[in-house]
């Protein structure tokens, strides 16, 4: 089915449905044949609880911690959860991204490790990656004053902060419920290009040197040109096939691959290393100006986030995924995912010809929406290839997560219903974000994880209720009983197999609930017997009353009571 024939069936089911029944805000909008059946992970940006929900939206873990995330949050082979946490507002690093906390918890929620990496002059911040070792690489800012910057080449304009935030990437050894050790480490600083003041160190010519990094660019991305944040380094990948590292440099709309086998002090120099190359930028694209191999014509990424390599045995494997998010785009603002294929060779070496931009000519894979202006997430965001050559994304400034086939058929479609203030009920509006940044169920980015994922093994994984609220029990959400007998409007509507049928009774009385066919055939009974006064609900999964999957289409399903009956209408999409 296409991503126009489920919005054609959603405007048919809007025209055959009472008012109330359009009301669904948050949660699973739509799961349809052919997406791939995993386990989604995210954690609300303004909230300290990570959720891992089902392919029908339903709460299937949940880890709580004392801090909001900052940002991003895995789950490991081990079934343990490495999480990112924001401190609070730092004295002196305030962007994007900030959090200076790394904790990893249990299964069940108990804090395993509690690390810090935040003092006046570090935080960390965005990403993290955990090594095949057990290490964990972390991307940090370390503070450098105005006279420091100067002194490395940096022109005097360009600090209107009077001081310079480069980042760095350290890997961690965990030694303690709240240590670790710093085992390799590579930094921006060591690495720097300028060609403005002889006198000053780092000068050469920037446009030789595309393993360096011109301490004067500046493109706008990020906080804004001249804002200390200078690189704002979002995402950090690892690929063990060549010891590398691949990150996402927003404020350059660039990414970069980086030695990882060299020693530390190999990593601040320019020999060492499977490269020979020691700490130096092995690869860059999309933004050649930055490296003064192009300008702005040739730019590709716009500010973009979550670059990875394409994990092996999926489709694409090897190749950089990357969540585009557009910012700037000469013919306007939209989002893209895009998909190159870096021109490697099998002992990790890149192809480069001096004086010429780095490969390739063009994407591999695009995806936007078939208006571009309907896809557009300014901030955070990522994306995921499946193993079913599908691609997962998180439009992270709306909290929205949708996958999409390779020819651009969306899938599965699910709205984060948590907010600062929690799990929103089913219906709310989502609130602005005051800041003028997207709503106030944003994500940074999410994570979907197969069945067979190791981290499952020996752990419960069978379903609960949805993330989003609705009345259940005895009690409303203001804690009074219903006052009559009423038939909810089913969640999510349309769906793909399972939905979920509310009903309320004002007292005790027997209760039969019923799905039937437009012609009045009966599909499935669905409960019968005696309820007590309140709130209850059904999950239909799409069968009829032998076990047999049911055709896609409309379906009417009945509360009858001694008392009263109700009917309403709902989509089953296949």
């Amino acid at each position: 089915m296409t991503r126009k024939s489920v919005a054609a069936m959603i405007l048919l089911l809007a025209a055959t449905l009472p008012l109330e029944a359009q009301d669904q805000t948050v949660g699973l909008f739509y799961n349809l044949d052919g997406s791939f059946n995993g386990y989604t992970l995210f954690a609300p940006l303004s909230y300290n609880i990570t959720y891992l929900i089902d392919h029908d939206g339903l709460l299937v873990n949940s880890w709580e911690s004392e801090y909001t995330p900052g940002n991003a949050t895995y789950l490991l082979n081990d079934g343990t959860l490495l999480r990112s946490a924001s401190l609070g507002i730092h004295p002196i690093f305030q962007s994007g991204g900030s959090g200076g906390g790394m904790q990893l918890f249990d299964w069940d929620g108990s804090l395993l490790w509690d690390f810090r990496y935040s003092d006046q002059s570090v935080l960390s911040h965005h990403d993290m990656e955990a090594l095949p070792n057990g290490n964990i690489l972390m991307i940090a800012w370390e503070y450098k004053s105005a006279a420091e910057a100067i002194a490395a080449g940096r022109a005097p304009q360009l600090l209107p902060e009077g001081e310079l935030w480069p980042d760095h990437i350290i890997e961690v050894q965990p030694t303690g419920p709240t240590t670790a050790d710093i085992v390799w480490q590579w930094h921006v600083w060591d690495h720097l290009a300028q060609d403005l003041d002889p006198s000053k160190e780092n000068y050469g010519i920037v446009e030789g040197h595309p393993e360096l990094i011109n301490i004067n660019f500046v493109e706008g991305h990020g906080p804004g040109a001249g804002h200390p944040d200078w690189n704002h380094t979002n995402g950090i990948d690892y690929n063990g096939e060549f010891d590398q590292i691949l990150v996402s440099v927003r404020a350059f709309s660039e990414i970069w691959v980086i030695d990882h086998s060299t020693t530390i002090e190999e990593a601040a120099g320019h020999t060492g290393g499977n490269s020979g190359k020691g700490g130096d930028i092995l690869y860059r694209w999309g933004n050649p100006e930055a490296y003064g191999a192009g300008d702005e014509s040739d730019q590709e990424f716009f500010g973009q986030h979550d670059a990875q390599w394409i994990d092996s045995g999926h489709p694409g494997e090897g190749n950089i995924l990357v969540f585009n998010n557009g910012a700037g785009r000469p013919e306007g603002d939209y989002s893209s995912v895009e998909e190159i294929i870096p021109p490697v060779d099998v002992y990790g070496n890149y192809q480069y010809t001096p004086g010429s931009q780095y490969g390739p000519d063009e994407q591999e894979w695009i995806y936007a929406a078939a208006d571009p202006e309907d896809f557009y997430s300014g901030i955070i965001s990522g994306a995921q290839r499946l193993p079913n050559g599908n691609t997962l994304i998180c439009s992270g400034n709306q909290g929205t997560f949708f996958e999409v086939t390779p020819g651009a058929e969306t899938l599965w479609l699910y709205v984060n219903p948590v907010t600062e203030q929690g799990p929103l009920y089913q219906g709310d509006p989502i609130p602005l974000n005051p800041s003028g940044q997207g709503t106030l169920n944003m994500v940074f980015k999410v994570r979907r994880y197969a069945p067979d994922f190791e981290g499952f093994q020996g752990h419960d994984l069978i379903p609960g209720d949805p993330v989003e609220l609705y009345p259940s029990g005895t009690d409303d959400p203001f804690g009074q009983a219903p006052e009559e007998i009423s038939l909810s409007p089913n969640y999510p509507n349309p769906f793909c197999p399972n939905t979920i049928i509310g009903y309320s009774l004002s007292t005790p009385t027997e209760v039969r609930l019923t799905v039937y066919t437009l012609l009045g055939q009966e599909v499935k009974l669905l409960y019968f017997g005696s309820k007590p006064a309140g709130y209850h609900r059904v999950v239909w999964d799409g069968t009829n009353s032998w076990g047999e999957t049911t055709s896609a289409g409309v379906y009417v399903y009945t509360l009858q009571t001694g008392q009263k009956a109700a009917t309403r209408k709902m989509i089953l999409m296949r």
